[in-house]
């Protein structure tokens, strides 16, 4: 590594293409102009096509590494794989940070970090706390989008932590919602949820879990809860579920049965039978992984998805290592081009 490595900004020099910027070394993109650059529909259209690549076998993920660290109570891992359709290589690393949010700070954290395919060079290190927030709801967005009904028109929401607002503002552009209900467990955090539906000109009511159930056409759950918070009574024919939170073993938002019930999607079938909601039905053997269909064959059109009104579909949202490269390369093309990026030497 040379000794000078000085920042240097895009507008000092006037980047305008990939190739130029091969040559300047690694891009820096901060998690400030991670969010100026990437909006919600970058960040869908990203995850359909990552999805869509991972069907079609052009995009894989590596096992995941998450461990607890024996310290703040946090957990830590590495996210990584390769998307040939997109040409992107790279590792997410982050993790779980419970006592953050005391300090003023989001209690995920981590940081990407993308390779040359041809070379194995560093191409980018990429701020990855926005970027999951937005491929996260993107993720479930996209299941909406392909899932739900057309006529959906009441939006429940099961959680109101910091990923629920990024999850409410993409979801509510996937449909003409009329009406958004939520539950939290700790009713104090709802008003966060209330004030964008008020920004949106939604109403929006807090009810109890089974008048949630009861109402909602489409229900996200983005909570870190270890049981099920939602049973498998509550809920209404026509249901399209986004099981968001659970992404560790051991976490649980959902009632087993309601896998049983429903017909299943995911963005991994993998991560979905050992890390995701579907973990617990298949260990009890409820399901087997044959029972689950990856979302990429529906955008592919190999998968009907939705085939009724009446038929309940749940979307298991794991979250997977490709899905923040997908978003970490956007944000990276977008801020090189847009000279936004900041630059150190190989």
């Amino acid at each position: 590594m040379p000794t000078d490595m000085q920042l240097v900004s895009d507008n000092d020099t006037g980047v305008d293409s990939a190739e130029q910027a091969s040559k300047k070394g690694i891009s820096i993109i901060s998690e400030a102009v991670c969010e100026a650059v990437v909006g919600r529909p970058d960040a869908f259209t990203a995850v359909e096509n990552v999805f869509a690549a991972m069907a079609s076998g052009d995009a894989y993920n590596f096992p995941v590494v998450r461990e607890a660290i024996g310290h703040a109570d946090a957990l830590y891992g590495f996210k990584s794989g390769f998307d040939q359709a997109g040409m992107a290589l790279g590792v997410k690393s982050g993790g779980y940070w419970p006592g953050n949010a005391a300090k003023g700070l989001t209690n995920h954290q981590s940081t990407i970090v993308l390779f040359d395919p041809d070379t194995g060079q560093v191409k980018s290190i990429v701020g990855g706390n926005y970027l999951t927030a937005v491929r996260t709801a993107a993720s479930s967005a996209v299941s909406i989008a392909h899932l739900a009904r057309k006529d959906a028109k009441v939006l429940g929401m099961v959680g109101a932590g910091h990923q629920s607002t990024f999850q409410l503002r993409a979801a509510v552009e996937q449909r003409d919602f009329e009406k958004v209900i939520a539950w939290n467990p700790h009713p104090e955090h709802l008003p966060r949820l209330a004030a964008v539906c008020e920004e949106l000109g939604l109403p929006f009511e807090a009810v109890d879990r089974q008048q949630l159930g009861a109402q909602a056409d489409v229900i996200i759950t983005i909570t870190s809860a270890f049981e099920p918070l939602l049973m498998n009574d509550w809920i209404k024919p026509g249901t399209h579920i986004a099981c968001m939170g659970t992404d560790t073993k051991g976490k649980q938002e959902v009632d087993p049965a309601l896998l049983v019930s429903a017909t299943l999607f995911t963005d991994e079938v993998a991560q979905s039978i050992s890390i995701g909601e579907a973990q617990h039905a298949f260990t009890s053997g409820l399901i087997h992984s044959a029972d689950i269909t990856p979302i990429g064959e529906v955008i592919n059109g190999n998968h009907p998805g939705r085939r009724s009104a009446e038929q309940i579909t749940l979307f298991d949202g794991t979250g997977v290592g490709l899905q923040d490269l997908a978003v970490a390369t956007v944000a990276a093309k977008l801020a090189e081009k847009q000279g936004l990026a900041n630059w150190i030497g190989l």
